[in-house]
């Protein structure tokens, strides 16, 4: 019979484990990320995890980078000796919003049957994560390192360059150790953010939204291996503005120069010191070029035509300099193959990024 006596006993035993895992817990910090059902029970994803509407994407949104690269197929996937392996990384345009993971540029460049010049079959992996900031590309490509790429493709554009927007990214506010060691290492020119992290964030309690989420994105492994869904394709939507107001302003910038120091080039440097030995390209990615109202003033909703002119012209005296190979693909997709986003693609705009790609030799190693 249980009495309330040992009901009491039973409640305050409870307690009291349950207070001593969670110290343990959180004393050792372990990271469940790394345990995952994808390429197990479920297909592995073709994309990072992101999305916003997760009952009709099968996706959402987190920060944890074990987490996030373990749904990946690449993860899943072990490196041949005849496979070639090329690592996209970059903004929305290349995680392809809007698009089908077959769509994006590493999709279309995965499926061109590519060879290079000793016959390794070419196989594009798309690291790409929406938000614009550098220093996000740059975190996401030091833990990329680890599954052996043989080339990198980096597209970026002038919206990822401003120092101020550097940590502005929430996967890059939500991993403050990593990007202050990176900051640390690389000698970059950023506030080293503060870890606020306490030790009751690190208990079970405190994990709680993590844990969540991680779980949330095993349970979205169904219906994504049952789909192909990672996100979703309104069958409307507001097209990128081509009549644009008569302002110069960047930011906070404007004309006649950019602010010395004010383009985070210390982030590229730091990316292509993090690639060591494996080629990395950087590349100016296609960005609409606007003929409507005010086009003489700006090139689209991002850009006055002043600062951006001046970004290419840094630009390519930093590839000179620093001997970086960089590909200047600004202008090699014509105005209406751009959707919702001045940087963001159809698949016809894609197909002509790809084939300029292509044509550039880069994969003759």
């Amino acid at each position: 019979m249980f009495t309330p006596r040992f009901l009491r006993n039973v409640l305050i035993k409870g307690f009291l484990l349950f207070a001593i895992f969670n110290l343990v817990w959180a004393a050792f910090n372990p990271s469940l990320g790394k345990l995952s059902s994808y390429n197990m029970l479920f297909v592995g994803r073709d994309r990072l995890p992101f999305g916003e509407d997760s009952a009709r994407s099968y996706n959402l949104s987190l920060y944890d980078l074990d987490a996030m690269f373990s749904s990946l197929k690449l993860d899943g996937t072990p490196k041949l000796d005849s496979e070639y392996r090329v690592f996209v990384i970059g903004d929305s345009s290349t995680w392809g919003t809007l698009l089908k993971p077959e769509e994006t540029l590493a999709g279309k460049l995965d499926n061109a049957g590519l060879k290079t010049a000793s016959g390794k079959e070419v196989h594009v992996y798309n690291l790409g994560y929406p938000t614009l900031s550098l220093t996000k590309d740059v975190m996401i490509l030091e833990y990329a390192m680890q599954y052996q790429p043989d080339l990198i493709l980096w597209p970026v554009t002038l919206e990822s360059f401003p120092r101020e927007r550097q940590l502005l990214s929430p996967i890059v506010a939500n991993n403050t150790q990593r990007v202050a060691k990176l900051i640390k290492a690389y000698d970059l020119d950023l506030t080293t953010p503060e870890d606020t992290t306490s030790f009751w964030d690190k208990t079970i309690i405190g994990q709680r939204r993590a844990l969540a989420d991680l779980l949330r994105l095993q349970f979205y492994g169904v219906m994504w291996s049952a789909t192909g869904v990672d996100q979703t394709y309104p069958s409307d939507y507001e097209r990128a503005a081509r009549d644009l107001e008569a302002d110069e302003s960047f930011h906070d910038w404007v004309p006649p120069v950019i602010p010395e120091e004010g383009l985070a080039f210390d982030v590229i440097r730091a990316g292509i010191d993090i690639a060591g030995e494996v080629p990395l390209i950087l590349i100016n990615e296609p960005m609409l070029i606007s003929t409507g109202e005010n086009s003489d003033i700006r090139y689209n909703f991002y850009y006055p035509r002043w600062v951006y002119d001046q970004y290419r012209q840094a630009l390519g005296e930093n590839c000179a300099i620093n001997a970086w190979v960089c590909l200047d693909l600004w202008d090699v997709v014509t105005e209406e193959h751009f959707t919702n986003s001045a940087i963001h693609l159809d698949p016809q705009g894609e197909e002509m990024f790809v084939e300029k790609i292509i044509e550039s030799g880069i994969f003759q190693y």
